[in-house]
């Protein structure tokens, strides 16, 4: 019969042999270094391959952090360079109604006449007129025949006026027609509209007449509705056919009638001094 109860190692013995076995290391402890390196060298791969999976995810985690970052701050630059593009436009575009308003107000207006700016509310969009809508009208003194000028010459009349806005008969309106006058010789013609905005005509000029390319044209005061003196257009062709009767003459408007924004309308020579009303140009 086999005993149930096995008797082991006695705890004496465990603990010499565990004695000897550390005595035996520490001696041989010196001579285990290169095989201890041999079998780190060994196991750095293995080492490698178990950190590699916690190294991916900690990259992973820290370039999709910094990817949400450039993004928010690409973001915020693209918000601020809209601000700032914005404010650019807004600038240029005061910067640009400040230079016109001080050219209409350099405009070649006669002494002693008053004289009042007026914006363009609204172009004409009938083919077979050219005119635009002004932002005053009887309330403000525009009466109906009433010169109209830019910066640089004649643009029209008042055709039709309400009290609060005013329709302006463009220069180029081939029902226009306005008395002018040659500033190099004082030869007086007709210059009429041809429904071209850049070009306008002179009718029934005789061959014999002394016009050229190049000369001026200005309002010769004949009736009585465009004051003296004002720029109108400049001659860019003469054309002296034998078959025709009369010699072909275009010109070319000095008003920029294709992107007149604001105007000057002129009074008759009733005051003492120069009134300029309704914009004040800031030097």
């Amino acid at each position: 019969m086999k005993p149930i109860f096995v008797r082991g190692i006695s705890p004496q013995t465990r603990l010499l042999v565990a004695v000897v076995l550390s005595i035996i290391l520490i001696v041989a402890n010196p001579y285990l270094v290169p095989f201890r390196a041999a079998l780190s060298g060994l196991l750095t791969p293995f080492q490698y391959l178990a950190s590699l999976p916690n190294l991916v995810l900690n990259y992973s985690v820290e370039a999709l952090a910094t990817r949400e970052m450039l993004q928010k701050q690409n973001q915020q630059l693209l918000d601020q360079q809209l601000l700032m593009s914005e404010r650019l436009q807004r600038f240029e575009h005061l910067r640009q109604e400040n230079q016109r308003l001080r050219t209409l107000l350099k405009s070649p207006v006669r002494m002693n006449t008053r004289m009042k700016v007026a914006e363009v509310i609204e172009v004409a969009n009938d083919p077979a007129h050219e005119y635009v809508v002004l932002n005053q009208g009887q309330d403000d003194g525009v009466f109906v025949g009433q010169p109209v000028i830019d910066g640089q010459g004649v643009v029209g009349q008042v055709v039709q006026a309400s009290p609060y806005t005013s329709r302006v008969l463009l220069l180029s309106d081939s029902t226009h027609a306005i008395p002018v006058r040659v500033t190099r010789n004082d030869v007086r013609m007709v210059v009429n509209g041809t429904g071209e905005l850049d070009q306008l005509e002179l009718k029934f000029v005789a061959k014999s007449t002394d016009v050229r390319v190049g000369d001026l044209l200005v309002t010769s005061g004949l009736g009585h509705r465009f004051p003296e003196g004002y720029p109108v257009a400049r001659v860019v062709s003469v054309n002296k056919d034998d078959g025709q009767k009369y010699a072909q003459v275009t010109a070319e408007p000095l008003a920029a009638l294709d992107r007149i924004r604001y105007v000057l309308l002129i009074w008759p020579n009733d005051d003492k001094s120069t009134q300029v009303d309704s914009k004040e140009v800031t030097p």
